[in-house]
């Protein structure tokens, strides 16, 4: 089992001169913790005009700050956004490649095709085209990274042979994944070859039925890449648990909602065996929801997870960079 933490960057109101610089210096903070602890992968959103919600609207920026401040967790886009009205597949790969360079080849790429009308809208995108144009995205960009030189004729994308640079440290590619949010896109990632980002998970019989999908279909699947990605993860919708080690902790008040993880590290621990059954591979952890636990709590949590709760489960160090080094 593989455990990360997910970062939204949400700056609830009321605003001041300081609030997203406070939240961005928080997060960092979080992440050089998760870092130390052991955790396996730090994933940032990308979000657009979604006020309180999530002002993420760089995460190739946030990730490269988490990198620098880093020695071995791995950096992930959760998700890149694969629209063209928002970015070119040639500039995610070029960005891409330099975050994968500078982490020394941590990057994880996690690909999705935006949700709201609020971002789609705004950029004057039609919400009928982003499936095409993510799955053109995703079958272009891993040859960018693996082509001396690249040229394509698609429908929504083209461009004339150039050297796409410069190229990740990881060959043939950084691992590639998909966000899934709505019913299908688990197929969709296996039939790709595609990591499986589950950001709604559902109950567990609904999840286990997902997850025997995915596994069952990947192992037919004509990748996009040069490797297929079969991990299976999911952000835990409840905060990073165990703020009282005592009896009486707020995950009592959360027992009735199946899969959270929160409350003592039995608690917690009891809830990730049962997603650990459903077959996930990981679980990344929005440790801090809409600002509203104190910065200290989360980090007692984090230490106290790290402690308590992920010995019971990690049998294995940090997943090592693809390739790193190799012709």
């Amino acid at each position: 089992m593989e455990f990360g933490i997910f970062i939204e960057l949400s700056v609830p109101r009321p605003w001041t001169a300081e609030s997203e610089r406070d939240v961005y210096a928080n997060a960092l903070e979080q992440v050089r913790l998760a870092d130390e602890l052991g955790f396996d992968y730090v994933w940032a959103v990308e979000h657009h005009f979604l006020e309180e919600y999530s002002h993420s609207p760089a995460p190739d920026l946030f990730l490269t700050a988490c990198a620098m401040q880093t020695s071995r967790i791995r950096v992930g886009h959760g998700i890149v956004a694969c629209v063209p009205q928002y970015q070119s597949p040639i500039r995610i790969a070029e960005r891409a490649a330099v975050l994968d360079i500078l982490s020394g080849g941590r990057l994880e790429l996690g690909t999705g095709r935006s949700a709201t009308w609020t971002e789609l809208g705004g950029f004057g995108a039609n919400p009928d085209e982003t499936k095409k144009t993510w799955d053109e995205f995703v079958r272009v960009i891993p040859k960018m990274w693996m082509q001396e030189r690249f040229s394509w004729q698609g429908r929504v994308f083209s461009m004339p042979e150039r050297a796409i640079l410069p190229k990740p440290v990881q060959k043939p590619h950084p691992p590639m994944w998909v966000a899934v949010t709505s019913p299908g896109t688990e197929v969709d990632a296996a039939d790709r070859g595609l990591g499986c980002l589950g950001l709604t998970p559902g109950g567990f019989s609904e999840s286990e039925k997902k997850v025997n999908t995915y596994r069952a279909r990947i192992e037919n699947c004509d990748p996009v890449g040069a490797f297929v990605n079969k991990t299976h993860s999911y952000p835990s919708e409840g905060l990073l648990p165990a703020l009282r080690r005592e009896s009486g902790s707020p995950g009592d008040a959360a027992k009735s909602f199946k899969g959270v993880t929160m409350g003592t590290p039995d608690d917690v621990a009891a809830a990730i065996r049962q997603w650990e059954n459903v077959g996930f591979d990981g679980i990344n952890f929005i440790a801090q929801f809409m600002e509203i636990v104190p910065q200290q709590y989360v980090l007692d949590s984090m230490r106290l997870f790290a402690q308590e709760v992920m010995p019971q489960f990690k049998s294995s160090p940090v997943r090592q960079p693809v390739g790193v080094g190799a012709d």
